[in-house]
């Protein structure tokens, strides 16, 4: 029996999708480009995005995740921060088990690896990469944090992100 492996395999997940915790969003299109953008005010605020991928019980079968790269802009004025992002690693609940979680080790892009560059205006494409890319089992799933202090006039304006896998099927 064959299987498939296939590398660079992208999933783009659009702002919808993640949680967002303080705040009032809209969703709107300006130009042709959709984007859900956070009300100003001074005040922080929460993304949560779960990271859509195969997963299985099988040894290194379905996604190998490597990286997530958040799109956003950030206008009127720079945050006042903007903590490193945290990616979540959740086991789910099984049987009477209860769901646990830890943080994986991660890096930042060279543009984005501070708190200065990360909360600067401008137009951002934001690569976390896992230190050690993982396999998500058939009980696994992982969500990326995102924690932003806007300053009283920091618009903050969310693209969505694209997850990066390595697929064996």
């Amino acid at each position: 029996m064959g299987y498939v492996k296939v590398s660079k395999i992208n999933q783009f997940l659009p702002p919808a999708l993640f949680g967002k915790a303080g705040g009032t969003w809209t969703l709107g299109v300006s130009s042709n480009v959709v984007a859900e953008t956070r009300s100003t005010a001074d005040s922080s605020f929460a993304l949560y995005l779960p990271i859509l991928a195969p997963s299985s019980a099988a040894y290194r079968q379905g996604a190998r995740l490597e990286s997530v790269t958040v799109y956003y802009k950030i206008a009127g004025a720079a945050a006042d921060d903007f903590s490193a992002p945290v990616l979540h690693k959740m086991a789910l609940p099984v049987a009477s088990e209860a769901a646990s979680g830890a943080a994986l080790s991660v890096t930042m892009d060279g543009g984005h690896d501070s708190a200065d560059e990360r909360k600067a205006v401008g137009t951002h494409s934001m690569t976390v990469s896992l230190d050690s890319p993982c396999w998500l089992g058939e009980d696994e799933c992982l969500w990326l944090q995102l924690s932003v202090d806007a300053a009283a006039s920091t618009s903050f304006s969310l693209y969505g992100a694209r997850v990066n896998y390595d697929l064996n099927l």
